[in-house]
């Protein structure tokens, strides 16, 4: 598909992680596509990344009292008024500089802290804000520090997404691959979105998978993860999986341990209208679970 409309517009806010999900996702499709776009794609990041790097500096204290000073020197004097058009065009021009200099780094300038980056096969070390991908090819993994609430570590062909990085709230989006999450926070502070939902952590520790085509499955290895679509959620506790599907949403959690039959008519019946067969096969196969014995 050939696409003539550049997104130019869209890249700050799309960095920033400000688009809704569905038009992040038709940006990104563009910039796969498109090779000016992904440049000046680039070039906004690394403009973000130096001024969030810049250090902050205090005015020393004598220039508040030479302020204040001329501040009073301006109420003694009478008032001038500017007449020439031309400055009053200049005022305007001005004016309209500042505003929109102001919406621009409103829109462009990355939410929150960057969170440390580590490789794990020797490629080093750094930092990474909101807006910014982490990819990782065949034979390469990495450790992301997710704030001082836990950590996340990136499988080999991944692709994933830093959306926001606050105190209050710390998000991910999962393009394709693997990630392992370790949050010890409280609940509802970290979340991955991926194309069939959002996992919500509820303190726990995770694994989260999605193929190309949106496909998922998350599997739960200690507390609890909310999984949510569209209004619907799927609660899955330590022990237990639950797959996922685009435009289908959540799948039923089940334990990992339960028979292969049963999984399966689970699947049947939450994704392929596996009806009354795969209904009876879960009603026979099914069993009591005291969840004590997962440490819950």
């Amino acid at each position: 598909m050939m696409f003539t409309r550049h997104v130019s517009r869209q890249l700050a806010a799309h960095i920033a992680g400000q688009l809704t999900q569905p038009k992040a996702r038709q940006v990104e499709h563009h910039l796969r596509h498109c090779a000016r776009c992904r440049e000046e794609s680039a070039q906004v990041s690394q403009g973000i990344a130096a001024l969030t790097d810049l250090p902050l500096a205090e005015a020393p204290e004598a220039i508040w009292s030479s302020i204040q000073s001329a501040l009073q020197d301006d109420r003694t004097r009478t008032p001038r008024v500017i007449r020439p058009r031309w400055a009053i065009a200049a005022i305007a021009a001005l004016a309209l500089m500042v505003l929109a200099s102001g919406a621009y780094w409103r829109v462009s300038r990355p939410k929150g802290t960057r969170w440390e980056v580590v490789w794990l096969k020797g490629r080093g070390a750094g930092r990474i804000g909101a807006g910014q991908w982490i990819e990782t090819d065949a034979t390469s993994r990495a450790r992301v520090e997710v704030g001082a609430i836990g950590s996340v570590e990136v499988a080999p062909s991944t692709r994933v997404r830093v959306v926001t990085a606050r105190p209050d709230e710390h998000r991910l989006q999962l393009e394709r691959g693997e990630i392992r999450a370790r949050i010890s926070a409280p609940p509802k502070l970290f979340f991955v979105d991926t194309a069939s939902g959002t996992a919500v952590d509820l303190g726990c520790e995770y694994t989260l998978r999605d193929d190309e085509l949106g496909s998922g499955l998350l599997s739960v290895t200690r507390g609890w993860v909310s999984f949510q679509w569209k209004g619907a959620e799927s609660l899955v506790p330590a022990g237990a999986s639950c797959r996922t599907r685009p435009r289908a949403g959540l799948g039923i959690p089940y334990f990992d341990d339960a028979p292969e039959r049963l999984k399966e008519a689970i699947d049947a019946f939450a994704f392929d209208k596996g009806g009354n067969d795969a209904l009876a096969t879960i009603l026979s196969e099914a069993r009591k679970r005291t969840l004590s014995r997962f440490g819950i």
